[in-house]
């Protein structure tokens, strides 16, 4: 929900953290804008622009896949789903959402790498226009909190 209460943050310290992201191409205007302000927040909590990985898939439904050969490679600390999926005439919005969402989690979990989803899902291009900077820094910050997170309670589980 835009602008929502989401508590007290954890560590935002983006130092020394390798982010991927991976962005559908698919409405294209509106998923460069979320990739351009994802990467700025990035880079604005310390995480050094050459430990950013950017690629681009065709859509919302290829973003897991992507996602998922930058699991393995285990290479990044965290990684970022970027797309925009608009409602339309047919049932194919619900069958775009459902499946790039739930691919996405399948990854985290299978991985054990977080990776903040902000695939949005709306209604019409007006309410992309008014989440596109709230949710592209949204999900720099949830990329670089879980890294920090889970780095944190694997030490202490060490």
């Amino acid at each position: 929900m835009q602008g929502a209460d989401k508590g007290q943050a954890g560590r935002l310290d983006g130092h020394d953290l390798r982010v991927g992201i991976v962005q559908a191409r698919f409405n294209d205007e509106l998923t460069s804008r979320l990739a351009a302000v994802c990467i700025d927040e990035l880079v604005k909590l310390g995480v050094a622009a050459k430990h950013i990985q950017h690629v681009t898939v065709p859509g919302a439904l290829e973003v897991p896949v992507a996602l998922q050969a930058m699991a393995d490679s285990e290479r990044f600390d965290a990684l970022v789903a970027l797309g925009c999926i608009i409602r339309g005439e047919t049932y194919h919005f619900e069958l775009v959402a459902n499946e790039s969402g739930a691919g996405v989690t399948r990854v985290s979990l299978d991985h054990h790498v977080p990776i903040a989803n902000a695939i949005l899902t709306v209604e019409n291009l007006a309410q992309a226009e008014a989440r596109i900077e709230e949710k592209g820094r949204d999900a720099a910050r949830v990329a670089v909190e879980m890294a920090n997170l889970l780095d944190d309670l694997l030490d202490d589980l060490l």
